[in-house]
């Protein structure tokens, strides 16, 4: 089965899964972008105009986050995946520790069929995700995580960060994102 396929039925899956469903509304937001790519962006969860469409990363959060994926020199539908672990709008906004974990099984099914070598962890809920441990985004940023199995995790801010507080967290955003940059050319 080819990757794409394989995402396919995964996206399926999520769709008809009723654990996915509980306490979260909209349509689920498995997912898109290459199903080869190199680079995965994970963030929470959806958010309104995410849930509404089925796409993730398209409200003023992703139109941010894209124009940093293009900034380092990469188109954000053709060379990287673009996900979260939570795959359904909360409706108590964020995403609860059980939703997180339960995501997680989803989420590393992807993994395993896109195998990425960098996975860019955009905040504490992508972190905890994908890692399976708390992290101080504040104090971690800008580094990169190494676990064993080949990938490398980046961590960073959210996008959402840099619109409530512009002036403290987008430089930031912006520094940290040249540091994937100079990672993909290594």
């Amino acid at each position: 089965m080819d990757k794409q396929k394989a995402l396919d039925k995964i996206a399926k899956e999520i769709e008809n899964c009723e654990v996915c469903k509980v306490a979260k509304s909209g349509r689920a937001v498995p997912g898109e972008g290459n199903s080869d790519a190199d680079v995965v962006f994970i963030g929470e969860a959806p958010g309104r105009q995410e849930a509404a469409t089925g796409r993730p990363f398209i409200g003023r959060s992703g139109q941010l986050l894209r124009s940093l994926i293009k900034g380092i020199g990469l188109d954000d539908e053709r060379d990287v995946y673009i996900t979260s672990p939570v795959k359904y709008l909360p409706d108590r906004g964020t995403p609860t520790s059980q939703d997180i974990a339960h995501g997680r099984i989803h989420l590393m099914q992807q993994f395993a069929i896109i195998q990425p070598k960098i996975v860019v962890l955009l905040g504490r809920v992508a972190a905890e995700g994908v890692l399976q441990k708390k992290v101080f985004v504040s104090k971690e940023h800008g580094a990169v995580i190494d676990k064993k199995d080949g990938i490398k995790y980046f961590l960073t801010y959210h996008p959402a960060a840099a619109l409530r507080f512009p002036n403290k967290f987008k430089p930031l955003l912006q520094e940290d994102f040249q540091k994937v940059k100079k990672i993909l050319l290594k």
